[in-house]
């Protein structure tokens, strides 16, 4: 349903709410803005008034320009458009209603170009009802009219509106031009993730192709975007592998599809062709924000640092956004201590720059450290944001801190911060690790919103921790029901019941994965060795090094027995013979990626592996066992935290 309300004439107070803080009487009327306009401008002279009010607005001296309007009787477009321009720099909501109604007064109300400047103001200033108000008042749109009204409200959140009035410029016999494109795709992203949003946006890349307008960069730049942000990724591929041209804006959007989208790997690749083929796309700070990303999903700590060399000769360093990256990519290329220098050098530091100190000290295990960078956030001043509270509760999870959870879970509204899923699934986390189950499922009962994947997801994951099959089939009845083709959640459940060796329901979980058509999303690990990435999979066949990393893993297994290991082979989901469970736990891809390490690093260098999926119980045992045998340090970051391993000891102290 079409969301607005149409104004009044006198252009009043909008219905929606303002980005700024300005009042605008009910009583406010054109009258007695004109009256009011007359009377500060008695003095001024007469004379070449237009030519004095457009170099006013020049200089920046909006209100002076106003009090001479009222001397001009014949004020020319560009006067009303720098009066415009005027109001939007100063951020002037209030001067921009005066400007408005003096054209109108003027009769310039149905001036097609007038009315795109106007649309544009109050869509910088969140009054949609006024910028509607224009757009209906001109009964002979140009295309110019129409983009100017749909590129405002996609960028104001409103995408199912645009999609309206983008219909009805097509039934008027209106056609698209490449200036409407970029902005009626933006509109399918708002609201993200909606199904229908994403089908639209799909018939609109259809219409693109047929009308020729994929040539154009910044047409196909954006539906590279689109498609980015749904996960699409083949998509935005298919899209950027036809492009006749590229930019620096288009490589930078693909790479960030590959880095948002769970594939760094493609995203280093993708900048390296980049750099290599292209000296005329050089990086600017969008592009780095992405690739930092990238080295920080893959814990490459050796391609950060040379990401942070290129950043500081580019000058890069004073862009905000560019530096909270790098705190974030050092903390998780395992070097928490430079996270933290960069983090005390900033200049100046947004809530997102609190934000990720506070989850770096998290996923590394500093529950308390992390506490305190989020006091220290509130005593600077910065409130924090959801966020925020996500961060420091997920830092409170990962030790254990129960009591300090919840105290800052129920000091959310203070800042006028209501739970959102996410908190609530941080709360079943914090209790249910550590074996407060019961308490867990009331959290999840007592929600004032229903309960989501992410909430019925922790609660399955603690099932897991604690063995607590019929809790974990609760959960997994929701879940099934909730995202039926999660392949995930069926292999916790067989997981739980294979640990209970209940082998007749294992089977019969496996048998609903195979009837669905759902696999197991494969381990991966990567591994940086001499500032190159080496991915590994459970199931690797085509790595020159395969055999020989099977037979070192089958010889430090061996070893590794004689000094006390024993394979913990109940995370193997099959019923058989121990020796066949110990020969699939050395396929795992962590341990492959350990060996390449071990085999091919430097000798006492530390080695650095992260891996998609969370660590199984097996692969975290051998890690400390090797740790200590082969007297190395190993840093192995899993989809849920950190594990520094040394001397035989992990740094989760097995709670994890």
């Amino acid at each position: 349903m079409w969301a607005f309300q149409t104004p009044v004439p006198s252009l009043l107070q909008p219905h929606f709410p303002q980005k700024h803080s300005f009042k605008t009487s009910a009583s406010f009327n054109q009258l007695s803005i004109t009256n009011s306009l007359e009377t500060k401008s008695k003095s001024i002279s007469n004379n070449s008034s237009n030519h004095l009010i457009q170099s006013l607005c020049r200089k920046g001296n909006l209100e002076k320009a106003l009090q001479v309007l009222p001397n001009e009787s014949n004020p020319t477009q560009l006067t009303y458009e720098l009066l415009i321009l005027s109001c939007i720099t100063q951020n002037s909501y209030e001067h921009g209603l005066l400007v408005h109604n003096h054209l109108i007064n003027n009769g310039f109300d149905q001036d097609c170009y007038l009315a795109t400047k106007l649309i544009n103001m109050y869509s910088e200033f969140n009054s949609m009802d006024n910028a509607r108000y224009v757009f209906d008042k001109l009964p002979k749109r140009t295309i110019f009219v129409w983009n100017a009204f749909i590129r405002a409200l996609a960028l104001s959140g409103y995408g199912e509106e645009a999609l309206e009035i983008y219909t009805q410029m097509n039934d008027s016999g209106i056609p698209s031009d490449r200036f409407t494109y970029p902005y009626i795709l933006k509109a399918c992203l708002s609201p993200l993730n909606s199904n229908s949003l994403l089908r639209q946006g799909k018939e609109i890349h259809g219409h693109i192709l047929r009308h020729g307008f994929e040539s154009y960069i910044h047409v196909s730049t954006t539906l590279v975007d689109m498609y980015a942000k749904y996960g699409c990724v083949s998509n935005a591929l298919n899209v950027f592998d036809f492009m006749v041209e590229r930019n620096v804006v288009s490589w930078s959007a693909m790479i960030a599809c590959y880095a948002k989208n769970g594939r760094p790997f493609e995203a280093l690749k993708l900048f390296q062709e980049m750099m290599a083929g292209y000296p005329d796309c050089v990086p600017n700070s969008v592009t780095m924000v992405s690739v930092i990303q990238a080295c920080a999903s893959l814990t490459a700590l050796g391609q950060g640092k040379l990401m942070h060399g290129f950043v500081l000769r580019r000058g890069l360093d004073s862009i905000l956004p560019v530096i909270n990256s790098l705190v974030t990519m050092y903390a998780k290329c395992g070097c928490l201590k430079i996270g933290r220098r960069v983090f005390d050098r900033m200049d100046k530091r947004d809530v997102v720059s609190w934000n990720s100190m506070i989850s770096a000290y998290g996923i590394h295990g500093f529950g308390e450290e992390a506490i305190g960078v989020f006091i220290d956030m509130i005593d600077s001043g910065v409130s924090p944001n959801k966020i925020s509270f996500v961060s420091v509760l997920g830092a409170c999870c990962h030790v254990g801190l129960v009591d300090e959870g919840k105290k800052l879970f129920h000091s959310m509204r203070q800042y006028k911060i209501f739970p959102s899923a996410e908190h609530y699934a941080c709360m079943v986390d914090l209790l249910g690790r550590a074996g407060r189950l019961e308490e867990a499922a009331k959290v999840v009962e007592d929600m004032r919103i229903e309960p989501g994947p992410t909430v019925w997801g922790s609660l399955l994951g603690a099932c897991r921790i604690h063995c607590n099959t019929e809790l974990a089939e609760t959960a997994c009845h929701r879940l099934f029901e909730l995202e039926p083709m999660n392949a995930g959640n069926y292999v916790l459940l067989a997981g739980i019941y294979a640990e209970a060796m209940m082998w007749e329901e294992v089977n019969r979980v496996r048998k609903l994965l195979e009837a669905r058509g759902l696999e197991k999303l494969p381990g991966c690990s990567w591994i940086e060795v001499k500032k190159k990435m080496y991915s590994f999979t459970s199931v690797d066949e085509f790595n020159p090094q395969i055999e020989q990393l099977h037979a070192f893993l089958a010889q430090l297994s061996m070893e590794m027995k004689e000094t006390g290991y024993v394979p913990d082979t109940k995370v193997v989901l099959y019923d058989l013979e121990e020796f066949e469970k110990e020969q699939i736990l050395l396929g795992h891809s962590e341990k492959l990626a350990l060996a390449f390490g071990l085999i091919n690093c430097s000798k006492g260098e530390t080695i650095r592996i992260s891996k998609n999926l969370r660590l199984c119980e097996d692969c975290h045992s051998v890690t400390k066992f090797i740790s200590k045998f082969a007297n190395r340090e190993i840093l192995v970051r899993d989809v849920n935290r950190f594990h520094h391993f040394r001397d035989g000891v992990c740094s989760c102290g097995d709670y994890w």
